[in-house]
């Protein structure tokens, strides 16, 4: 770094901007590696830059300073940071000499506290959903009306109350099966994933409810085991979560198919208001007495529609019948040999057969004259065949 050399204004010494800010970075620039400890309020990264910007915070007093690390450096780390988290940094002051701005120059990043925990919860989160156990598609609906809920719960008397208390308000009549399990501390994973099966197992279980209440991070890390995560999973009826606080959210709650803030928001959300379904039903009660009344108005106007026609039915019948009749009458009449005779026609009859062939009587014969009126007898004096 060139020496920051000053102007000379007569016997005093001034600086410009740039130099002032290069001799102070020079200077911070000697300082030792130190820690600080603040709360991520900012992280900003991008495959396209060389560095990751962040920004802390004290959360007493709201001041902050801005940190840079090496995007390579950081991405080792494997942290995947949000906000809110609360880090130690390691680096060494530095001073942005173009804005005269003040930061911090990072070699490493650590969570503090439960870091290790939160890293490796971070690891299991990411491998089981890519495995898709969170995936919205796999999810289950809840049933309308389960014939018994089954309630996973510890010796917390006030989470399982609150839900007992819930489902019997909502729903008198409701069949509810309790399993205590262990929910925290050693063993409490296996005891989970056995009650668990328990309940699933049960012949009459539609639905089951994890209530477990409030508590510190390490107490609801058993609702965070792969092992619980994967048996919410394989659960043969679908399953509700609620584990903790709203601001909780342990593993099973992105696994389970249903998840809800609280024990009392899991009761209304497993079992229907017995008012609302009472409100229910006397709509549809009413609407099925509405649409019976219409049915039969409309089948009565039809019976009597019907009975109109049947009245005046045989008298058309009768009438079409005469009708045709008269019609073949006048047919018949037509084609009647006494209608021929009506027009002046006879019928020359040779003793009892009708004569049509001149040939088959001699003069001499006898023959029988039928006229339209009457009869005459004739006897042939001349044949011309």
């Amino acid at each position: 770094m060139p020496k920051v050399e000053p102007i000379m204004y007569g016997d005093r010494k001034v600086f410009t901007v740039s130099s002032f800010n290069r001799g102070v970075a020079s200077y911070l620039g000697r300082l030792p590696a130190v820690w600080v400890e603040g709360e991520v309020t900012e992280l900003r990264r991008n495959e396209a830059w060389a560095t990751v910007f962040v920004t802390l915070k004290d959360p007493k007093t709201g001041a902050i300073l801005n940190v840079t690390i090496a995007r390579r450096a950081y991405d080792r780390l494997d942290l995947a940071l949000e906000e809110g988290e609360t880090v130690h940094v390691s680096g060494r002051a530095e001073l942005y000499e173009l804005k005269g701005e003040l930061g911090l120059r990072a070699t490493t990043i650590e969570r503090i506290g439960l870091g290790e925990h939160l890293l490796a919860l971070e690891r299991l989160k990411r491998q089981l959903a890519a495995e898709g156990l969170f995936d919205p598609s796999r999810k289950r609906k809840l049933p309308r009306l389960p014939r018994a809920i089954g309630v996973l719960t510890g010796a917390d008397a006030a989470a399982r109350g609150d839900l007992l208390a819930t489902i019997g308000t909502r729903f008198p009549a409701a069949k509810v099966v309790v399993c205590e399990a262990r929910v925290q501390g050693k063993g409490a994973p296996a005891s989970i994933v056995a009650a668990l099966s328990a309940l699933t197992r049960h012949p009459e279980v539609d639905v089951i409810v994890l209530a477990r209440g409030g508590g510190s991070f390490e107490d609801l890390l058993p609702f965070s085991d792969e092992t619980v995560v994967r048996a919410v999973v394989a659960a043969q009826v679908p399953v509700v979560s609620a584990v903790g606080h709203e601001q909780d959210t342990p593993l099973c709650d992105l696994a389970a198919d249903a998840r809800a803030a609280t024990p009392t928001a899991a009761g209304a959300l497993v079992i229907p208001d017995v008012s609302d379904l009472t409100a229910v039903l006397e709509s549809s009660r009413r609407r099925l007495a509405l649409a019976v009344g219409n049915l039969l108005a409309r089948d009565g106007t039809r019976v009597e529609r019907l009975s109109e026609r049947l009245r005046v039915a045989p008298r058309l019948l009768l009438e079409r019948r005469r009708s045709a009749l008269d019609h073949t009458g006048a047919r018949l009449h037509a084609l009647s040999p006494l209608a021929t005779l009506d027009r002046g026609y006879a019928i020359v009859r040779a003793g009892a057969v009708a004569l049509r062939d001149a040939s088959v009587v001699a003069p001499g014969d006898r023959l029988e004259i039928e006229l339209a009126s009457g009869e005459l007898g004739a006897r042939v004096e001349d044949v011309r065949a």
